[in-house]
């Protein structure tokens, strides 16, 4: 989801939130005031955004943006880590006995197609917002407008023409970028295929790197990636290869060779109100279809955070959502019958079941451009 850079600009006057203004941060007793009751969960892995929210608005430094609305951030923050399964049996330490989950957060509602349909769309390499926006998802509609374009230098564009943004690099890093249009087939480096392969014939390699910041062509983009680095880690707990005994020996001998996956994603620009709960479950997601594909559990997703930081116009939303108790992740399953084949072209929104989802009721947030 595109999300705001900073700019470093001195703070006017101007700038500064007034004591009245509905944009001044709460003091520590009013965000005591917006605590969930008593007997909430605290384990809930949810808590650990909410825990960030109240951090950044108790603490955070104020900062003009890019976008000229005005930000309250903090520097990489305490990372958050989200369990991609749940356990499901007695036995704790077996992967076959755990189901897996989507991190989708619930104190408000995620827009669930949406996060899908812009996976797809970075996965299949396209670098044109149309083709989500014709498709309902407007998310990169301001992005990949006339009026912005030009605003960023890049009136040579067609409308809808992002520049060598995620997709692009994901699939063609390297490659020279002409146009959305363009035919890239065979050009530069594909990375996702990279990636299944070294998931697949050496899953204990250091270098399983997906990458969307090349400095190369960061002008050439119309927003440069806020998400831009994911290192994906195989492991194989002793869990993993304990003997169930006599009977099942060969499905347990077929099941301890199977590696949980997990993935540590940095974010540099991190927008706490819109962008990150998208980002959370875009990643989590990513790492199913990893995992599905190169026939491996789920893990564990790491969230590393550089400049996370809540708009001035979220606070009052958020504040409401740090009044909201988290419940239960929704389980996810994947309906294809091509685990371990290695292919992640052509997958369809249909194919991704969320069952269970129950999040509290939406909160509206102005996106800054």
């Amino acid at each position: 989801m595109p999300q705001s850079d900073m700019q470093t600009v001195p703070i006017t006057p101007s700038e500064t939130p007034k004591p009245n203004d509905s944009s001044t941060p709460p003091t520590p007793a009013q965000l005591a005031s917006l605590s969930p009751s008593p007997n909430h969960n605290p384990s809930h892995e949810e808590h650990q955004y909410l825990r960030l929210i109240r951090s950044i608005l108790e603490t955070g430094e104020h900062r003009p943006d890019r976008t000229g609305t005005g930000t309250r951030s903090l520097f990489a923050p305490p990372q958050l880590r989200f369990s991609l399964s749940k356990r499901t049996t007695s036995n704790p330490t077996s992967t076959s006995s755990r189901t897996p989950v989507l991190p989708l957060l619930t104190t408000k509602r995620v827009f669930l197609r949406a996060v899908i349909a812009e996976l797809l769309w970075f996965i299949s390499g396209s670098t044109s917002s149309l083709p989500l926006s014709e498709a309902g998802v407007k998310i990169w509609d301001g992005n990949g407008s006339r009026e912005y374009l030009d605003s960023v230098g890049l009136s040579h564009r067609a409308v809808g023409d992002l520049g060598p943004v995620y997709g692009f690099q994901w699939r063609h890093f390297g490659a020279e970028y002409i146009d959305a249009q363009t035919d890239y087939t065979g050009q530069g480096v594909d990375q996702i295929a990279e990636v299944v392969r070294k998931l697949k014939e050496n899953p204990y390699d250091r270098r399983i790197i997906l990458s969307a910041w090349n400095p190369a062509d960061l002008k050439k983009m119309a927003l440069p990636p806020c998400h831009m680095f994911a290192q994906f880690y195989v492991s194989f707990p002793a869990g993993d290869r304990d003997d169930g005994g006599e009977e099942g020996e060969e499905k347990n001998e077929k099941e301890k060779r199977k590696g949980t996956l997990s993935c540590q994603l940095y974010q540099r620009s991190c927008d706490m109100g819109l962008g990150v709960p998208f980002n959370i479950a875009s990643y989590a997601l990513l790492t199913h279809m990893l995992a599905h594909a190169a026939d491996l559990h789920p893990g564990t997703l790491i969230h590393t955070m550089g400049d996370a930081h809540v708009y001035l116009d979220h606070i009052e939303a958020l504040q409401e959502q740090l009044t909201r108790e988290p419940v239960e992740f929704p389980e996810l399953i994947i309906k294809r019958d091509d685990r371990g084949s290695g292919i992640m072209d052509g997958w369809k929104e249909e194919e991704f079941e969320v069952v269970g989802y129950k999040p509290h009721k939406g909160i509206k947030m102005k996106m800054s451009v």
